[in-house]
């Protein structure tokens, strides 16, 4: 029987951090596994919202996610 939602640790080659979260796909070539932050730093930017604005957005769901 498959397990979900268990993942060995992976590098984002983005920011260098190690994550074990399902990966998201970068928008930039549609392809590439990146960490879940920057996958939504990907898709902020994607619609302007400027690094300041991500940092308060991440800090918000990763509260969220670890409780």
């Amino acid at each position: 029987m498959k397990k979900e939602g268990i993942h060995k640790g992976q590098t984002c080659p983005l920011c260098g951090n190690i994550y074990f979260e399902a990966p998201a796909v970068s928008r930039t070539d549609g392809k590439t596994s990146i960490c879940p932050d920057c996958g939504t730093r990907e898709a902020l930017e994607n619609i302007g919202v400027p690094k300041e604005e991500q940092d308060k957005i991440l800090e918000i769901i990763h509260q969220h996610i670890n409780r």
